[in-house]
This record gives structure tokens, sequence and C-alpha cells, in this order.
């Protein structure tokens, strides 16, 4: 009798976002004045990341931009929410009113079955948008190489432990290599020109980037967060 593999909780979602809106964004990146060396949550440092970075949620000129890509990792979100619902109901009681009036726990096979509006709404009373960086790197020299996860203690009201998932779109995929290469599971997602990758963003899904070859990689990429306690915990 044979067993069921277990999941890994990566997910892929091809044709998330249009080949023209993957290369429009690659042209305004190219563009912009805005580049700047990438960082990691420790700072400046070459040896662990090795990019060209625009943290376009801090411009405004880009706004639009941030609703493209979120537009498309939303309606991957939804895809991952149904399938890992557990993501939202592990870690809250959650629960929604029935046609009686009576409030019900929500469960994982209820939250499967919510229609679109509804499952919009769960997400956001639970989850809400991190901000985007687009990433560019070059061809045999730019890379993610360190072994990193996405929840980390920092100075910044903790934000960085409210990551609930990473997500990547590529917008690229003319090079050799250049996986998002997951330690744990023992896994390489090879990139394809707007796919989307969603992963949980803990110390088991720990990852890196490889280094492309023959071609640069440019991606966009963010988290889903979970609400801040007194969002969630609001009276009302």
């Amino acid at each position: 009798m044979s067993r069921m593999t277990p999941p890994d909780f990566i997910e892929v979602y091809d044709h998330a976002l249009p080949p023209e809106a993957c290369r429009a964004l690659i042209e305004r990146f190219q563009a912009s004045p805005e580049v700047q060396r990438g960082e990691t949550g420790s700072g400046l440092d070459l040896s662990l990341k090795d990019s060209w970075d625009i943290p376009i949620s801090r411009h405004p000129a880009w706004a639009d931009a941030c609703a493209l890509l979120n537009d498309a990792v939303i309606a991957g979100f939804k895809q991952y929410l149904r399938r890992y619902a557990h993501l939202a109901l592990a870690p809250l009681k959650l629960q929604m009113q029935q046609p009686d009036g009576r409030l019900a726990l929500l469960d994982a096979e209820r939250v499967a079955s919510l229609g679109d509006e509804h499952l919009m709404g769960l997400i956001a009373k639970v989850f809400r948008p991190g901000a985007i960086n687009l990433q560019r790197y070059l061809a045999d020299q730019g890379g993610y190489p360190y072994w990193h996860c996405e929840q980390y203690p920092k100075l910044d009201q903790g934000e960085a432990l409210h990551r609930a998932v990473l997500w990547t779109i590529y917008l690229n995929d003319d090079f050799a290599e250049g996986e998002t290469e997951f330690l744990y599971q023992g896994r390489k997602i090879t990139p394809r020109t707007g796919s989307l990758l969603i992963a949980p963003g803990g110390f088991t899904h720990t990852h890196r980037g490889n280094r492309p070859r023959g071609g640069d990689k440019y991606i966009a990429t963010s988290w889903v967060l979970y609400q801040r306690a007194e969002s969630l915990f609001a009276p009302g």
C-alpha cells in the first residue's frame, strides 16, 4: 500500500504575470535612476547577496507596478490558502456567520469551498501585503548564495517576524541555473517568465538564490504578512 507524499508547501503558479508585463517591468527597471545595491536584513554584504534592487514600494511613481504585482500574487495566494488553510486557521480562532445568524468555526474544508468574495474578506482580515523589491542579478556574478529564511528579529516593530509566506515572480528566464533552492526540501525552483513562487517564510524553508549563468536574472519579490495584533484584535 503506497503512502501519499507529504506536501512541501512550496507552490509555483505559472502564467501569474503575462510576458509583456514582465518585459515592461524589466525595461522600466533598466531605465530607472532608483537602482541601488541590494541589502539583506543585516545590511549591505555582497558576500551574502550580490544584486541591484529597487524597493518600489517606497516610490510613488511605482504604485501602478505594485498594484499589478499584488493582484497577481493575490490570485495565486487564494489558491495557496485554499490548499493550506491552516496558514490562517492554526494561529487564530476564525469564525464565520452562518445563514441562520450563528457563528461557526472555520475549518480547512470551509476555507477551501469559500467563494472568492468571502475568501478575499478572510485574506483582508488576517493578512497584508509586504513591501515589494525588484531585483537584478548580473550574469555569472550576482546571486544570493547565503542560506537564509524570511523571519528574523529586527528593530522595526518586528515586521520580519510577521512574514507568513514569501513570494517571487520571475520576470525572465533567458539564462541558465539561477534557481531558488530550498535546503531541507532538496528542491530547486527553475525560473520561468511570469511564474509565481509561494513558500513559507520560516526556517523550515531556508533557501538561497543561485547564480544565473549566461544572462541577467530579474525578479519581483516580497511577502504576505500577518496583520498586526492591534488590527486583528481591535474591538468592534
